[in-house]
């Protein structure tokens, strides 16, 4: 088991930043793969980033590619997603999740979520 936390989220004009922070309980952060999905209403839950367990892979979807970038700091077992030039297009429910095994870009390749935090970017 690896509880996730997500606090922040919030309402931002279009143009703008937000910077979304995930901290997991418990000792073994740096054996998780983490990744950040999103669900907007009407829509399925898609894929937005990954990072492997040391940080040194990334992957994002190619609707955020050069906007938001994925972080991890293993010291303090959280994941961040920093995101900038925000359009009406990411509002949504962001979610972080984990995994033990790098490749998957499915919510079905995830074991683990957080409760959601919700992303409003206004035109």
């Amino acid at each position: 088991q690896v509880p996730l936390v997500e606090p922040g989220g919030g309402l931002v004009q279009a143009g703008g930043s937000l910077r979304l922070s995930c901290t997991a309980s418990g000792r073994t952060f740096r054996r998780y793969v983490m990744a950040w999905f999103r669900h907007a209403p009407g829509k399925e839950r898609e894929f937005v980033a990954v990072i492997s367990w040391s940080g040194g892979t990334t992957d994002y979807a190619d609707s955020v590619k050069g906007r938001f970038t994925i972080s991890r700091d293993n010291a303090e077992n959280t994941v961040n997603l920093q995101m900038n030039s925000l359009t009406p297009e990411d509002t949504a429910l962001y979610y972080c999740a984990a995994t033990t095994s790098y490749g998957s870009f499915s919510r079905m390749g995830y074991n683990y979520w957080g409760q959601g935090t919700q992303v409003t970017v206004s035109s």
